[in-house]
């Protein structure tokens, strides 16, 4: 489901999603190789038009990645070893976003945000989520939230052992 559709389905792990890469600007990037195996890459992430969008340089290998397999996996970046902000872990395909003008309203969007803009040619993907976590970590407690389309949110504490 697209962005809007997430964030409506399940608002509080949506909202915490959105403001936690907001704040980052980055995001680590989970594509699958022609030969199998996993890629990571940093990604920078931006919201526009309901989506969650992804700019790629042309035919940079992540994009060459969805491209032939749409499957990703979004992960918040780690602030420390001891991550107070948790992780937050996104899972769903790729969609190759062609439409001019979703195009014009991710360049004013990532212009505001960083005084720059991509030029053409250049890959844009939106995420369509199929399943959404987050955890944390305290000194005494696991906190642990999972979303699917078919059970909604379920949220779990814990104790550490």
């Amino acid at each position: 489901m697209r962005w809007d559709e997430f964030t409506a389905a399940g608002p509080d792990l949506g909202k915490l999603a959105q403001e936690r890469f907001e704040q980052d600007q980055v995001v680590m990037l989970g594509t699958i190789r022609a030969d199998g195996r996993p890629r990571l890459s940093p990604c920078e992430v931006d919201f526009a038009a309901g989506r969650v969008l992804f700019g790629m340089m042309w035919q940079s290998p992540k994009a060459r990645d969805l491209l032939r397999d749409a499957r990703l996996t979004v992960h918040s970046v780690p602030s420390d070893k001891t991550n107070a902000g948790g992780d937050i872990k996104l899972y769903g395909t790729g969609v190759d976003e062609r439409d001019p003008g979703l195009r014009a309203e991710f360049c004013r969007v990532i212009q505001a945000r960083i005084d720059w803009q991509p030029t053409e040619p250049y890959h844009l993907f939106s995420l369509d989520v199929t399943e959404a976590a987050y955890v944390r970590f305290t000194d005494e407690h696991q906190y642990i939230w999972h979303w699917t389309p078919s059970t909604g949110l379920r949220q779990d504490q814990k104790p550490n052992q």
